[in-house]
């Protein structure tokens, strides 16, 4: 598995092509969730993402403080089906937090997560600060890292 993190400037056509791709297979077709993924954020996000058997294996994207919340965000969290129970999705939210606490020089992040996705952010040391309330459809929490 090779891991990569890059600007939208640096995605290669076909990286960029499989990222969206991956994308549409989870939220959209997985999920059954319709909405506008494509959302002109990805032009100023950091996209890590590992690539495995020539595809993308799993992907994350983080957004600068203002871009969504007051803090740093990471959103649009997703292991391809093939790939998940394998500990992809926790190596690459440590390499998201790693990225945001040394390179950014940020210590806080807040995300907009699936209920059902409690513990796992939880296990990555994300906190629940908010009510449950419907994003597109799917039950979310708000959920705060504080590193320290």
């Amino acid at each position: 598995m090779e891991w990569k993190i890059k600007k939208f400037n640096q995605l290669s056509t076909l990286e960029l092509y499989d990222i969206l791709k991956a994308r549409e297979e989870i939220f959209i077709i997985e999920q059954e969730c319709l909405y506008y993924d494509i959302d002109s954020k990805d032009l100023d996000a950091i996209h890590i993402f590992a690539m495995e058997e020539g595809q993308v294996a799993c992907y994350l994207r983080i957004l600068e403080k203002g871009a969504r919340f007051d803090e740093v965000s990471i959103g649009r969290v997703i292991t391809r089906p093939a790939y998940r129970r394998k500990g992809y999705g926790e190596q690459m939210m440590e390499k998201a937090i790693h990225y945001i606490e040394e390179v950014m020089g940020e210590s806080e992040i807040r995300i907009s997560a699936q209920t059902y996705l409690e513990k796992f952010y939880g296990n990555v040391g994300f906190e629940i600060v908010s009510d449950v309330y419907l994003e597109d459809g799917i039950d979310h929490c708000e959920m705060l890292y504080k590193s320290g």
